[in-house]
């Protein structure tokens, strides 16, 4: 009978379904990371909420741990990357606490709009200040939504019931979409001017670290009220603190921050400033919900071998991910090296399977594909939810198969729309490694390497040697170089594999060269 270790504290619906199912299960939450090191191997199943950290030696010393089940979506405490070398399945539940943090997201709109926090304290201390708290309506207000994914969009439905105005900034957000919501899509600068109210439902990502800056900030309507009930790190606390204090921003309420437990904060004590302890997945319903999804996911899997919401394997039978596994690394490099070009977000996917693979069942595939194609701005996407949130951005996606592939024995390539143009990739599998044979029809040949340089130039004398020279000034070895074109003088592409992390100087240099059409630095787990 498969074991599993339930480590957090988890609805007692969960322990039913385990039971119910014919999996035995225990339940240890509190432990210490040594008595978890300790009794871990004894387990098949490992499933955890946020407390417990899973990290690289929890799952070295996991021997017979097959399977890691996160009852709720955010997986930061859990080392991914050591579960799918030791072999080991990573789930989560990410759809069970959406409608949850929608409501506590405008609970948090509602009572920074009408102080309900300071007015409570001011009452409830003996003080009648009526006059004190002079509050503003939602009504007719415009709601600006930075990221309207699933929860932006349950966010949007709400605030459009009660009469206001909702614009959306979100890269992946296509006009489509937004009519069929009922929202305006626009662009950043947009958002940030006409927004009375801002709440923002976005993955936290390089791109979107601090997207709320002192600079956007003071580029807001003079009063305007922000949410946060995202993630931590959206938003420039220290700028906030002034916004709020000289009255550019009217209030704020953050239910999350950059540091949890945020015992302190530079927030904390500022005029009209409202927080919460993280609670947008704090209710009955939700945890309800995450708890019998995930107890139901692991069951399946250990008693059946189906795999649900993973974020590290498709899902597929054992005799399909044998047959598929040679194009699944080319496909996810294929992917997120789309991903990473795809500069202007991403309104169309094209992914075309020519000879021996187009007969092989590519749904594993195309989702492998659109979660590293999505992962650059939506890190919590996997590998089922990857074509459902697709379809729910109303991104067109269009699989071809080719019987037969002109030149190679199997050929995958990727084309995707972004601002308007279409960058397409092919690659092939070659003696087991992947490799890039395709770039805007340009035929090249070139491995992926952890850092590498895609640059597009005019074929010009004198490139190749003024590329070198910068690179080599700044000590940055080549590794690799690869060159495409198609005729002499024309469009061409060079593919560089380097050593190291070319800095922002450097790249500024290339782009200046003569000739040069776009650099962009490309980076890959290998």
């Amino acid at each position: 009978m498969p074991k599993v270790l339930i480590a957090d504290e988890l609805s007692a619906k969960a322990l039913a379904v385990f039971r119910e199912r014919g999996v035995a299960a225990d339940v240890r939450s509190g432990l210490s990371k040594q008595e978890l090191l300790a009794m871990i191997g004894g387990y098949d199943g490992l499933a955890v909420r946020s407390t417990t950290k899973v990290d690289k030696d929890v799952i070295a010393a996991g021997t017979g741990l097959k399977v890691i089940g996160r009852a709720g979506i955010g997986v930061d405490n859990i080392d991914v990357g050591a579960a799918t070398a030791r072999g080991i399945v990573v789930m989560n539940t990410p759809f069970g606490n959406s409608i949850t943090t929608a409501e506590h997201a405008v609970a948090l709109l509602f009572a920074a709009a009408r102080h309900i926090a300071a007015a409570d304290s001011s009452t409830q201390a003996g003080r009648w200040e009526k006059n004190r708290f002079m509050g503003v309506e939602l009504y007719s207000k415009t709601l600006g939504l930075i990221g309207c994914g699933n929860i932006g969009a349950l966010v949007a439905e709400r605030a459009l019931a009660l009469k206001m105005k909702v614009i959306a900034y979100d890269p992946f957000l296509s006009k489509e979409r937004a009519v069929h919501l009922g929202v305006e899509k626009v662009e950043f600068e947009e958002l940030l001017t006409r927004s009375d109210m801002i709440s923002l439902h976005t993955p936290l990502t390089d791109k979107t670290r601090d997207i709320l800056s002192a600079a956007a900030l003071a580029r807001t309507k003079r009063g305007v009220i922000i949410v946060n009930a995202a993630r931590g790190g959206l938003v420039d606390e220290a700028a906030l603190r002034a916004a709020l204090e000289s009255g550019q921003v009217g209030a704020a309420a953050f239910d999350v921050f950059v540091r949890e437990p945020a015992t302190d904060s530079v927030l904390f004590g500022a005029p009209n400033f409202i927080a919460t302890p993280h609670l947008g997945a704090s209710t009955l319903e939700a945890q309800d919900n995450v708890a019998l999804q995930v107890a139901e996911q692991i069951s399946d899997f250990l008693l059946t071998g189906a795999v649900t919401n993973a974020l590290n394997m498709p899902s597929m039978s054992a005799e399909e991910a044998s047959r598929l596994k040679p194009f699944a690394g080319l496909i996810e490099k294929l992917g997120s090296f789309a991903g990473q070009i795809a500069d202007d977000g991403i309104q169309a996917v094209d992914i075309e399977y020519e000879g021996e693979v187009a007969h092989l069942n590519t749904r594993p595939l195309t989702a492998m594909a659109l979660a590293a194609l999505m992962r650059p701005l939506m890190p919590d996407i996997n590998l089922v939810s990857a074509p459902s949130v697709l379809k729910q951005r109303g991104i067109t996606l269009t699989e071809l198969k080719r019987d037969v592939s002109p030149v190679y024995g199997s050929l995958i390539r990727i084309k995707v729309l972004t601002g308007g143009r279409w960058r397409a990739l092919g690659g092939v599998v070659h003696a087991g490694s992947a490799k890039i044979v395709e770039v805007k029809g340009m035929a090249l040949e070139a491995e992926f390497l952890p850092v590498m340089l895609l640059i597009n130039n005019l074929d010009k004398p004198g490139f190749i040697g003024a590329l070198g020279t910068i690179l080599g000034e700044a000590n940055i070895n080549i590794a690799t170089f690869h060159l495409g074109r198609h005729a002499t003088g024309g469009d061409a592409i060079a593919i560089v594999g380097v050593d190291q992390l070319p800095p922002d100087a450097v790249q500024t240099k290339l782009r200046s060269l003569p000739h040069v059409r776009y650099v962009k630095v490309l980076q890959f787990d290998i």
